[in-house]
Parts: C-alpha cells; structure tokens; sequence
C-alpha cells in the first residue's frame, strides 16, 4: 500500500466567485474516485465558472455541495486528509454509523469545525441543489432538492449510503440507500428539467462499461424482501452502460457537454493510496484547464434540440 498521507498545502484555496452561470452540473459518484470530480470542480471555480444547480449521486453529491457553496479545494481536502482517519472511514464507521464511511463525523465535526461548510451559501436560494438516492420500496431514483426536502445533509447520507454493508436512510418517510443502485449519472433530470446546458462529469475512462450479468444473484439474495430495489440492483450496470452510451451520442451532437478521465488509472472506490488518489484530483483539474475553450464555446452557444437515441 502507498502512502497514508498527501501534503494538501499544493491544492487550491479560496472561495468562488459569486456571479452564476445558467445551467446544471451533473456529478457521477463512485466513491473516493469522485476526487477526479473534485478536481474538475476546482478549476471551474477558479475559472469563475459557478453553476446555477447541481445534481449529483453519492460522492457526486457528498462532493458537490462544497462545489454549491463555493469553497475550492474543501472536496479534495477531505478524502486526502481523512481517509485513514477511522472517525472517517472504516470499521468504527461501520460500528458507529452502520456504514463504512463516517457520516455522523462527516456532517458533525467535519462539516462543523475542522473545515467547515459555508452553510450561508449553501442556504442560498439562487443556488440549487439535488441529491438523488434511490428509493427502496420502488427501485426508483428520489431526487432531494435542498429547500424542498427537509433535510438536505441526511438527503446526501442517504445518497452515498452504500448497498449491501449499509443500514438504509429514511429522508421525509422514504427508505433510501445510495442513489448509484438505481441512477449513476443522473443527467436525465436536468434534461428534463429543461436546461439548456448540461455539463456532466464521469468518473471512469470513457471506454469503460460494466459487466451486465454481474451482481444480480447478490441484490436477489441481499434484498429478497426489497422486490424492486433487488431488480434495480440487478440492472444497474447494464442501465449505466446505456446512461454512458446515450452520453458520448448527446456530446456529440452538442446537447451536452462532458468531462471523461483522460486516461484510465488504477483507483479503488475505496482506495487507501493517497499518492494515487491526489494523482487522480489532478488529472480532473488538469483535464478542466485543457477543456475550458471548448466549454466556453459550449455555454456560449444555444443547445440544439434534445435527441436521444434509441433504448434498446
């Protein structure tokens, strides 16, 4: 295993700008991989790039709120800093928290007093938020707008609470685990919302797809008394592999914009090396930087009507 420690002190600092651009940020979770996220984040907030929503699933939501509330840096310094913090991560979280990550200290302490979230500009009504999980009585994604549901930090708990070694969350009555089970990229809701710019952000290589066959015996055996979320959990890398193949076809056509890792890289949803964990921050600040014409010329242009290709 790599090193237990970074030296944060290389990573940006500061707070955003407070000027907004139209249009939805759409974060893909993935665990401790969202730090490509991160840093994708920070170089829109350095470039003075601030949009008006976000939606993110799971990390792209634990992330995305420091994104919301512009603090540069906050969502990379956390994992690199506190990964190997057991309050963080690991088995006394899973005591503790009935899951392997640390919520109670995340959304406490953390959120709190040792980097603490600007929760006035969280509060911010100009500034919408959505955390999407997935609802387990209907296999369906829940979409958790900050100032429509009660309680925006349990919708983002309930949006990274991982299935299977995770107790559910209940949000306003509704039983949820990690929105990832039902919706990995929830770029969809902003189309339908009617955005006219979509920037979307993946966590894996663009040619990555998943096994479709895999993990359907586990969800049936896991959540036999769950009939909906099991079949969810069933069909959740095939729907991911069409969410992926309906991207590159929107991308192309102009409709959406997206960032995609430039290069594959070896990183655990879990991963303990934070040598490679910050390597994978700064491919998505680097990837940013050497994107930012062709996302100007993006935003600066009328979207051309949505047209989805076919669902097999």
């Amino acid at each position: 295993m790599g090193s237990k420690t970074y030296d944060i002190s290389r990573l940006p600092s500061g707070t955003a700008s407070a000027d907004l651009t139209p249009g939805c940020l759409v974060l893909e979770g993935g665990a401790l991989r969202g730090t490509y996220g991160a840093g994708v984040m920070d170089a829109l907030m350095l470039e003075g790039i601030n949009f008006s929503c976000v939606i993110g699933t799971s990390a792209g939501a634990l992330n995305g709120v420091s994104y919301v509330t512009g603090q540069i840096g906050r969502s990379a310094r956390i994992p690199l800093r506190y990964r190997h913090d057991p309050r963080y991560f690991g088995m006394r979280a899973l005591r503790r928290n009935r899951s392997p990550f640390g919520f109670d200290f995340m959304f406490g302490e953390l959120a709190g007093r040792l980097d603490p979230i600007d929760w006035e500009r969280l509060d911010d009504p100009r500034r919408r938020f959505v955390a999407v999980a997935t609802n387990c009585r209907t296999g369906q994604p829940e979409y958790f707008e900050k100032g429509v549901c009660s309680d925006i930090c349990l919708a983002m708990r309930a949006s990274g609470t991982m299935p299977y070694v995770s107790a559910m969350v209940e949000v306003d009555g509704i039983p949820c685990l990690d929105g990832g089970c039902s919706c990995k990229i929830p770029f969809q809701w902003a189309l339908d919302s009617g955005f006219e710019h979509v920037v979307v952000v993946r966590t894996r290589h663009g040619s990555f797809r998943r096994d479709p066959r895999r993990g359907r015996l586990l969800a049936r055996f896991a959540y036999r008394n769950w009939p909906a979320l099991a079949e969810s959990l069933g069909r959740s890398n095939a729907d991911y592999n069409r969410q992926c193949d309906t991207l590159d076809a929107l991308a192309r056509e102009g409709r959406i914009f997206q960032f995609v890792p430039s290069r594959p890289m070896d990183i655990g949803r879990m991963e303990a090396d934070m040598d490679k964990l910050a390597a994978w921050y700064w491919l998505g600040l680097e990837d940013a930087r050497a994107s930012m014409p062709a996302l100007r010329a993006y935003l600066a242009q009328k979207a051309p009507g949505i047209s989805l290709p076919e669902q097999p």
